[in-house]
């Protein structure tokens, strides 16, 4: 199993990224994908996630209304369009597989696969 993120940089207050998660070595189109992420001396914060079939996804408070979730099971992708993002959203995002989204629910410790993070920074 492997998950390859990547999209992170550096964006002013108000701007955007879009993140991507590349998956392979599992049927994905089977499994819940997540996004973490985590800043320094912070534990991992579940920011969303996706059911199998993309027909729904979950979102933590913070990121409500400004950021989707979403996935092509055709090409084994999942993405994070991040729009009017805030200093706070500072930090390394991880795109996770996790079953029934048990990760977001009920927290990192239920994620069994790890991506290799991919570093977010909002500052002016």
């Amino acid at each position: 199993v492997q998950l390859q993120a990547s999209g992170g940089g550096l964006v002013q207050p108000g701007g955007s990224l879009r993140l991507s998660c590349a998956a392979s070595g599992f049927a994905f189109g089977d499994y819940t994908i997540g996004w973490f992420r985590q800043t320094p001396g912070k534990e991992r914060e579940a920011v969303a996630c996706i059911i199998g079939d993309g027909t729904n996804s979950y979102y933590t408070n913070a990121v409500k209304g400004r950021f989707t979730i979403s996935r092509d099971n055709a090409r084994n992708t999942a993405d994070l369009q991040m729009n009017s993002l805030k200093p706070e959203d500072t930090a390394i995002y991880y795109c996770t597989r996790e079953p029934f989204c048990s990760g977001f629910h009920h927290g990192s410790y239920y994620v069994d696969y790890w991506g290799q993070g991919t570093e977010v920074t909002v500052s002016s």
